[in-house]
């Protein structure tokens, strides 16, 4: 079902959006995005879809989770995409395991109480992954079996974004889950952009990487079996503000029109673009709603 509401409305929003193409819209949106290439990306597309709309955008990428979810929060932003697992763990503390279909519908409830309305989810689920190089995979096929290394005091060098040993969906849930700790000397902080270089470049043993990038199959990296299925669902989605919404519904249409598109291989695509053909962004979005009809 899930997937269902994701992929139903493609056509009917679709229509919408194009029937609308020639309307002028008076309102200002203020649309943010966090700092990695698919945020940065989907940050891009939303400011030249809802621009070749009409609407008077203003875009604020590059920032990090917790001040993002702050912005939308405090009426400093109108939009933004986010993870359906971010929510659920990081800003709800909900510690039980739900279904994909369950954890949207989770944080669609706890985050309307704080003026939040989580927009229709695409069926791109962004999660996190564990990856080696496929041609030196030190024995790992799973993260238990990571657990079992470091317990072995492997020493395995492991490379993270700033975020993941500080969220509770990140390290340090991963390490309570599966019952190992790695030590502060094997972990190797650094932009998340850069792991895949470190990686691939044997600097790393491990690295922490996103399950759309489109670097992982380029660079050959062997993703781990989250065994233990600590990871939920990470459905890309939009959010909007509820007051904004209320004033401005059709930019929810908008939006809607944007998630029905948006799945796994497309996501991993448009990444691949940008960090493997080093395309730019603004190119890469405008190539995607072209290719896709929507403007």
């Amino acid at each position: 079902m899930f997937k269902k509401l994701a992929q139903t409305a493609t056509r009917v929003l679709v229509a919408t959006a194009l029937l609308s193409a020639t309307s002028a819209y008076a309102q200002e949106v203020r649309v943010g995005g966090k700092n990695f290439t698919e945020q940065l990306l989907v940050a891009e597309i939303t400011n030249q879809f809802l621009t070749a709309k009409g609407m008077d955008v203003e875009k604020r990428d590059g920032m990090g989770t917790s001040v993002l979810r702050a912005a939308l929060e405090n009426d400093q932003l109108d939009v933004y995409w986010e993870y359906t697992g971010t929510s659920l763990v990081t800003f709800n503390k909900v510690e039980d395991k739900l279904s994909a279909e369950d954890t949207y519908n989770k944080v669609k409830e706890l985050d309307a109480k704080v003026g939040i309305t989580w927009l229709n989810p695409s069926a791109a689920n962004s999660t996190y992954a564990i990856a080696v190089r496929a041609s030196d995979d030190k024995g790992l096929s799973t993260i238990s079996d990571l657990a079992a290394a470091y317990n072995g005091d492997a020493g395995l060098k492991f490379g993270v974004n700033a975020e993941f040993p500080k969220r509770p969906d990140g390290l340090p849930g991963m390490e309570e889950a599966y019952g190992f700790d790695v030590a502060r000397k094997n972990l190797a902080p650094m932009q998340t952009g850069l792991i895949y270089q470190a990686l691939k470049d044997e600097q790393l043993d491990i690295g922490l990487v996103f399950a759309l990038d489109g670097r992982i199959q380029a660079f050959d990296f062997k993703v781990l079996k989250d065994d233990k299925e600590f990871f939920p669902n990470y459905a890309l989605t939009p959010n909007i503000r509820t007051e904004y919404l209320d004033a401005n519904p059709e930019v929810g249409t908008l939006l809607n029109t944007l998630s029905a598109v948006f799945t796994d291989e497309i996501v991993r695509d448009l990444c691949a673009r940008v960090d493997v053909d080093k395309k730019t962004v603004e190119d890469v979005s405008a190539a995607f709603l072209s290719e896709q009809g929507l403007i």
